[in-house]
């Protein structure tokens, strides 16, 4: 169910779930959370749990914290008298028997869960929903033994229950429909934002969110020296988010986060994009679990403050001269440097390229430029930063990074040095978190807009990672991924065929000024569409042949680099069926036939909307490398 970002998914009007009767099973924090939550919208609401006396406790606890609401003038006192009023602790799975919606919150144990459903199951009516608050369950594992699957789905809140807005509305494969409207309708009217969802593993947050803490940890597994707090700092003062991720897996506890990653990655087959982290397994191994244990990332003991990061001091009166690249011209501007039209030497003086990295490391791209550069990492908004990361390239004169701070300081930029190493930091973690969200809507985890919004109200994350990477484009993206996957083979840093299609055509500035787009991409086939214009016909009015052969060539582009190798064309043999005419709308599909070492045979069709042939064309290739980073068009 896919929606635009401002909005979540779609459903019903909610008059049927307006008067529902909720039952919640579990009264420890996220169950106390979400019955707080059903009772405060107005309904009905009943609290079970398995301990004696549990969900009294937890009523009682709810009164307080609504009471201490009302003291701070943060909730209305009727309204919070009423919610409590609302909320019932009861004794047994039989008082649930009048309940419409029925929400478990209990251990994440698949065998618990399938004794309480089933009990559950014997007392409710037909048409009561039967609803999973798990973060790491299928649901179809937990509805399989149910008479009724249809009615059973998944109800993911996020801790607390009672301020975090995200709902995942997990679908399973013998949900009802009409069961993910309700719920949909429901959470709505809760007064949270619901999201749409298969059940796959992580869902949605859980999935999408795994790139921003495991390249935290990898970046320091590659680098020891590399402080955590320099990482945590320029994702949260370049890259716009609310905490770093290493501090934030020090709140969330070590092992907590831990466990989740690794129930996702097995879930998914041990797909490397999850692989466990060493670094963080040795933390957990070790007890240091974060906040809770007093130390984990960072210490936590009494008076412990995050450390802050170590910056480059400034060194002004160097005489060095900047020149600006296009890809810098944000920062270079908030620090009164004009960007020049080219990359022109302004004079006698020491001159540094400045330039935001695509990928590449700063030495690789002085060695491709010839210029001494100094790299830059992503911000998400130059006029708004606080901190940048920067690396040199070993032709830049001594004290560039120094001449840069002193060049920032005045703008209220600190600068950090970072390793010199493919996306560095804030790049890296953009890009993959792309990657992450692009392959997640490819197997159909959920929508582009749902997987926007669980990004940025269940994770916190500043803008929604598909909303980036087309901001950032997807040129980009796929280009620091491939950098990555250079320097690191393993298949984490796979392009899914999605990106790799629209970063093909992002780049192929013909293809583009002829209106073509995607249609489907993946290793050994492509697709693109496009309509014939005026452009695309020869003084006859027909369709120019070399537009013909440029449609297909783009198709057969997206085919062979489906896999991120790098690979030329040797030749397009076209044999001609019928001309294309204006209004004609033409498909261009490649198939990869043959594979003969490096060399491949593709067949490419170019087809009307009816389907008829308008060309058949065989297409040679030679593989002449792996992946490699893709570069701005600027260095084109």
């Amino acid at each position: 169910m896919t929606t635009p970002p401002d909005q979540p998914a779609t459903a019903g009007d909610g008059a049927r779930t307006a008067g529902w009767v909720v039952g919640v099973v579990g009264a420890g924090t996220m169950g106390a959370g979400i019955a707080q939550v059903a009772a405060a919208a107005g309904h009905r609401t009943l609290l079970l749990d398995a301990r004696d006396g549990a969900a009294a406790d937890a009523v009682a606890q709810v009164a307080g914290r609504l009471r201490r609401s009302v003291e701070k003038g943060r909730t209305d006192a009727a309204h919070a008298a009423a919610t409590v009023d609302r909320l019932q602790p009861v004794g047994s799975v039989a008082d649930l028997a009048g309940c419409d919606l029925v929400v478990e919150a209990v251990v994440e144990d698949l065998a618990v869960k399938h004794a309480l459903l089933a009990d559950l199951a014997a007392v409710v009516t037909p048409g009561t929903v039967l609803a999973s608050n798990t973060s790491s369950l299928s649901v179809d594992d937990l509805a399989a033994p149910l008479h009724r699957p249809g009615r059973v789905a998944g109800l993911h809140f996020f801790n607390p229950a009672p301020l975090m807005r995200l709902v995942e509305v997990v679908r399973g494969a013998a949900t009802d429909p009409a069961v993910v409207t309700d719920l949909v309708d429901l959470v709505r009217a809760w007064g949270k934002v619901p999201v749409v969802c298969a059940s796959t593993p992580g869902f949605v947050v859980n999935r999408v969110a795994r790139p921003f803490y495991g390249e935290a940890f990898r970046l320091l597994a590659e680098h020891p020296d590399l402080e955590p707090t320099v990482v945590d700092t320029l994702l949260r003062g370049a890259g716009g988010f609310p905490m770093g991720p290493l501090e934030l897996t020090d709140l969330i506890g070590q092992d907590v986060n831990a466990a989740v990653g690794r129930s996702v990655w097995q879930a998914t087959g041990e797909d490397p994009r999850y692989a466990p982290s060493p670094v963080q397994d040795a933390l957990v191994a070790a007890g240091t679990l974060g906040r809770k244990t007093g130390s984990g990332v960072y210490p936590h003991g009494p008076g412990a403050t995050l450390p802050v990061a170590p910056t480059v001091a400034a060194i002004p009166g160097t005489g060095l001269a900047w020149q600006p690249h296009p890809s810098a011209a944000g920062l270079a501007e908030r620090a009164g440097v004009a960007a020049p039209v080219g990359l022109r030497d302004p004079g006698s003086r020491p001159c540094v390229v400045l330039r935001t990295t695509d990928g590449r490391t700063a030495a690789a791209v002085e060695e491709a430029t010839g210029r001494p550069t100094v790299l830059l990492d992503l911000v998400r908004d130059p006029g708004s930063c606080s901190h940048v990361g920067a690396v040199a390239s070993p032709g830049c004169p001594p004290g560039a990074l120094g001449a840069l701070a002193a060049l920032l300081a005045g703008a209220g930029v600190a600068v950090c040095e970072l390793p010199d190493s493919p996306g560095l930091v804030v790049a890296r973690t953009a890009a993959t978190l792309v990657a992450a969200a692009e392959d997640a809507v490819e197997a159909g985890v959920a929508g582009a807009g749902d997987v926007d919004l669980a990004m940025e109200h269940g994770a916190g994350h500043p803008q929604g990672p598909l909303s980036w990477g087309a901001a950032l484009g997807h040129a980009w993206v796929a280009g620091v991924m491939d950098a990555l996957h250079a320097a690191t083979p393993t298949g984490r840093y796979r392009v899914c065929p999605t990106l790799r299609g629209r970063a093909v055509l992002a780049l192929d500035r013909v293809s583009a000024d002829l209106g073509l787009t995607l249609v489907d991409a993946g290793p050994g086939s492509g697709a693109v569409r496009g309509e014939v214009t005026a452009r695309w016909l020869n003084g006859f009015g027909i369709v120019h042949g070399g537009t013909v052969c440029t449609v297909a060539d783009t198709a057969l582009a997206l085919a062979c680099n489906g896999a991120g190798e790098l690979t030329v064309g040797g030749s397009l043999d076209v044999t001609w069926v019928s001309p294309g005419r204006p209004g004609d709308v033409l498909t261009a599909r490649a198939v990869q036939r043959a594979r003969y070492g490096r060399n491949g045979v593709y067949d490419i069709t170019v087809t009307r909307q009816d389907g008829s042939l308008v060309a058949e064309v065989r297409g040679r290739t030679r593989t002449v490398g792996g992946p490699v980073p893709t570069r701005l068009p600027e260095d084109a």
